[in-house]
């Protein structure tokens, strides 16, 4: 005991301070987030304040008031989960045949195919925004949902696909073999073994596909351009932005009921989560 006791000595001071500078980090990443709540709950005149303070001993829901008095916030909530829903879904099928597909068969420019998709991801998406803009106006897509959709899905697409490759590809050869030896045919195996077992990353990948879905701004003022009806929430914090004086409370508690479902959709994967950017099964 007396001999490990100098190492114990030794790393503690080290694990003291890495254990310190992750707080520190923590700290760092959630005071907006804190304090996006806090202003969210605060009166108009603390708000206001020259002198702003890390609390307040009046807390108030006029904020949340005025955000739920705006005109057809609850239509635009349910076009942003409609959305976010609908990109999660399609880009998580999609992902999975593909990955499947050049991951199990071999076939020409396979490699040309995987190159492209990490080429796909280091374009920006502002560089593209205006070539969309004219080709949704020819497919005539302009003031709909699908204007919204389609891009996310293909921007989702190349990161969710090279993802869960590396899920397929871990999953054993010889587990495909053995399933059609007892007489599955591939579509059982797809989708009753296969599927089951990537399934963890494509809750990880199906997590960054809803959060930029989910916040887009980009899109939906580029493409949604006089029919409001189908704006979703981010358009919607626009109505707190006024000429003469921005109404922060109000901006603050939007904000706070856009985040709302994203930690709600993290709470419902999260197991799933850890183990799906953990890696793969193993054989």
């Amino acid at each position: 005991m007396s001999a490990l006791s100098p190492r114990i000595r030794i790393h503690k001071p080290w694990r003291l301070a890495a254990e310190a500078t992750a707080l520190a980090v923590a700290a760092v990443v959630a005071f907006p987030l804190y304090w996006m709540v806090l202003s969210a709950f605060k009166p108009a005149g603390e708000i206001q304040s020259t002198d702003p303070r890390p609390w307040t001993l009046a807390p108030s829901l006029d904020s949340f008031r005025r955000v739920f008095e705006q005109q057809e916030f609850g239509r635009y909530f349910l076009n942003s989960l409609f959305v976010a829903g609908a990109v999660v879904l399609a880009s998580a099928l999609i992902a999975f045949l593909a990955a499947t597909a050049v991951t199990r068969f071999r076939f020409r420019l396979r490699t040309a195919l995987l190159i492209m998709f990490l080429v796909a991801q280091m374009v920006p998406v502002e560089a593209l925004t205006i070539p969309l803009f004219f080709l949704m106006r020819d497919f005539g897509q302009l003031n709909t949902l699908g204007a919204l959709i389609l891009p996310h899905i293909a921007f989702s697409l190349p990161f969710a696909i090279w993802m869960l490759r590396g899920f397929v590809k871990a999953v054993p050869e010889a587990l495909e073999e053995a399933a059609y030896i007892d007489g599955a045919s591939r579509s059982r195996f797809l989708w009753q073994i296969l599927f089951p077992l990537v399934f963890p990353g494509l809750v990880a990948t199906s997590v960054f596909s809803f959060i930029s879905a989910w916040n887009d701004f980009l899109f939906a003022k580029s493409f949604i351009i006089s029919d409001t009806s189908q704006s979703t929430l981010p358009m919607a914090l626009l109505v707190f932005f006024k000429p003469d004086e921005n109404d922060w409370g109000g901006i603050m508690a939007a904000s706070t009921v856009m985040t709302i479902p994203v930690l709600v959709f993290f709470v419902l994967v999260q197991r799933r989560l850890v183990s799906g950017l953990g890696g793969a099964v193993k054989d």
